[in-house]
């Protein structure tokens, strides 16, 4: 079994981009910039939005978080998003999820310019992506690719299955497998909480993906011999032997499925720390299309 270290490849697209990043300083002192909003004091995403700009800094991006009232109108956080929208020092912008209930997420998603959708959620990327244009991918799945890509995991023909349909994760992931293209065109079935029968198909994948946000839901009866196997959950569960109370698992019991698998994601250090790395990537991508770079 082959463990996919997540933390190792990340750390070798933020190098990768940080030379970029001295290259560009070095010919014309202007930089990539990220502009983080975060409305309201949710401490997770709280945590998420420190490590990005942390990210920035290391990199050396310009970063700015702007920090929101929980109780701020939906107007003005659009107001906000328009004036960044407009600034030329920010290629990139991120709002952070979730939102207050009394904000529609799709308006938020919506105003930001697709130019500078750094997660990639606005229609009109997710359309690019579908149609197999060239555009800003959503973090996640795009980082999964790069993984697959990184340990040389063959996709062309082989059967992809994908549990779990969001727009952030599932959804896209099956999108950018089924494109005809090196490292994708892959045979994609997506399972959801309406399968009646998910390890009739889980059974069948060459590639697992697990993204439905269920602690230890992939069991290893659920998968077939050496499947790679992609864990993209995170899930708090108590644990009074930790320090803190809790430990974070994967969607997949990862002790016993890692018996049976070629390729396997840890959780923690599998996929998470890829998101973070194509969130810089998108960034810099999004700096290089502005000024046709």
């Amino acid at each position: 079994m082959i463990l996919i270290d997540g933390k190792k490849v990340a750390e070798e697209i933020k190098q990768n981009i940080k030379i970029q990043i001295s290259e560009l300083k070095e010919e014309n002192n202007k930089l990539p910039g990220l502009v983080t909003i975060i409305v309201g004091d949710n401490p997770a995403s709280q945590v998420y939005v420190n490590m990005k700009s942390k990210t920035c800094i290391e990199l050396g991006m310009n970063s700015k978080v702007e920090q929101l009232d929980g109780n701020i109108s939906e107007e003005v956080l659009l107001t906000i998003i328009d004036k960044y929208n407009k600034d030329e020092n920010f290629h990139g912008i991120l709002v952070q999820l979730p939102l207050p209930k009394h904000i529609d997420e799709d308006k938020v998603i919506e105003k930001i310019i697709p130019e500078k959708d750094v997660d990639g959620f606005h229609p009109i990327n997710v359309g690019n992506l579908v149609i197999g244009k060239d555009t800003l991918f959503p973090c996640t799945p795009y980082g999964i690719l790069k993984l697959l890509e990184k340990y040389h995991i063959e996709t062309k023909g082989r059967h992809v299955v994908v549990v779990g349909r969001s727009n952030i994760v599932g959804k896209p992931v099956a999108n950018l497998l089924l494109q005809k293209k090196d490292n994708a065109n892959a045979i994609v079935t997506v399972c959801h909480s309406a399968t009646s029968d998910i390890s009739k198909y889980t059974k069948q994948a060459d590639i697992l993906i697990a993204a439905m946000g269920k602690p230890k839901f992939i069991t290893e009866n659920m998968v077939k011999e050496n499947a790679v196997v992609v864990d993209v959950g995170t899930n708090r569960v108590d644990d009074p032997t930790a320090k803190k109370g809790y430990r974070i698992v994967g969607d997949v019991d990862f002790d016993n499925v890692s018996k049976k698998v070629s390729h396997i994601t840890p959780v923690p250090g599998g996929v998470g720390p890829m998101t973070i790395a194509m969130l810089m990537y998108n960034t810099l991508k999004a700096y290089q299309r502005k000024n046709n770079l």
